[in-house]
């Protein structure tokens, strides 16, 4: 795995809280990933802005740049930095949007892979963080709210697109189980003779 051509770059796609970046630090801590998200861009301008990192500054600062400069801007950034990274696993993390893997997704290796998880139990994991600096005082009325937020609102549609899909309404140990037979299965090179459904307890071998 010493060339581009061999390398595994995994999107990662899902709903506020439904686990995606427990699962992007998870290859990141035991598979020594390379790590890029969609987010960070919108968070440095945040910062240069002296503007709050909550999630409507963030969704109103994804709409005035991809209005601005198209909507595959970061699709633009992200894939460049992608392109050249020669680490064996890449994470991309926090996928919108289907512009959003549209410098990425032509690229050898690279799998869509959705996180699911019920709102009661996204929302209950969304008051235990702080990533944004009003999760933890939010109803859970405003993080439905969130949800239909355009920066939000397509995401759920992703899981239609998915190469694959991790149901997260489990266990933490369930959940990284999940995420190791996704790698290994990729590294055979036999994700092609796999039938995935929802719950990945439940893949069956193609007849």
């Amino acid at each position: 795995m010493e060339t581009p051509d061999t390398r595994i770059i995994i999107g990662l796609a899902g709903e506020i809280a439904s686990g995606k970046d427990t699962i992007a630090r998870y290859y990141e801590k035991r598979y020594g990933a390379s790590m890029y998200r969609f987010s960070d861009v919108l968070r440095d301008v945040l910062k240069r802005l002296h503007l709050e990192e909550n999630r409507r500054n963030l969704a109103q600062a994804s709409l005035m740049l991809r209005q601005g400069f198209g909507e595959d801007v970061f699709s633009h950034a992200v894939g460049g930095e992608v392109t050249l990274d020669k680490s064996p696993l890449i994470i991309v993390d926090g996928v919108r949007r289907e512009t959003d893997v549209r410098g990425i997704r032509n690229l050898p290796g690279f799998r869509f892979l959705f996180v699911a998880a019920d709102p009661k139990r996204r929302f209950e994991r969304l008051s235990r963080r702080n990533q944004n600096a009003d999760d933890s005082t939010k109803t859970f009325e405003e993080f439905l709210s969130d949800s239909a937020l355009e920066s939000e609102e397509r995401i759920a549609e992703l899981k239609k697109k998915a190469d694959f899909i991790i149901d997260n309404n489990g266990t933490l140990e369930d959940l990284y189980r999940q995420a190791d037979l996704f790698v290994e299965k990729m590294k055979e090179g036999e994700e092609g003779k796999w039938a995935w459904n929802s719950v990945w307890g439940s893949a069956e071998k193609d007849a």
